[in-house]
């Protein structure tokens, strides 16, 4: 006669535990990773922030009737800003530089021309990949807005 082992020295006991035991720990782990972590996409203001984008179209029809347009080159780790259309702009710019996921890599700066007309903007951090693009006069007059993949030794054509 065979001695019967109990419950706890039997392989298919362990093996029905372990599953549920490592969807539990599993599901710990998430729940944790969602209470440190902050969504930063997501504003919470949304529905003022929507309502202010129908006046900002305002200001981007406004360069277009004045046929506002710059290039925008990408040397390194510095960004040329060059008008090239719309009547002669030399005075501050305001410029723009939206991360589409993370907010914290956000820029925002106020750019003067240089003798020759270049305005010249040099970011803590590289550049490369998706960003949106903002130059917006000193007055808030008019804004250009694009969204331009990024990478070096690249022109791009704000309009």
């Amino acid at each position: 006669m065979s001695d019967i082992q109990p419950w706890y020295k039997q392989f298919w006991p362990w093996f029905l535990i372990i599953l549920p035991l490592c969807a539990v720990v599993a599901s710990i782990n998430m729940l944790m990773i969602a209470l440190d972590t902050k969504d930063s996409v997501v504003a919470e203001d949304y529905y003022k922030k929507g309502k202010a984008i129908n006046m900002d179209l305002r200001k981007n029809k406004y360069a277009k009737q004045l046929g506002m347009q710059f290039s925008v080159e990408v040397d390194g780790n510095t960004l040329l800003i060059t008008q090239h259309g719309g009547p002669e702009y030399r005075t501050g710019l305001n410029v723009e530089l939206y991360h589409p996921t993370l907010a914290e890599r956000d820029y925002k700066v106020m750019a003067t021309a240089d003798p020759s007309g270049v305005y010249r903007v040099s970011p803590p951090e590289e550049l490369n990949g998706h960003w949106e693009v903002r130059l917006e006069s000193f007055d808030s007059k008019w804004r250009l807005h694009k969204r331009l993949e990024l990478k070096n030794n690249s022109q791009h054509w704000l309009n």
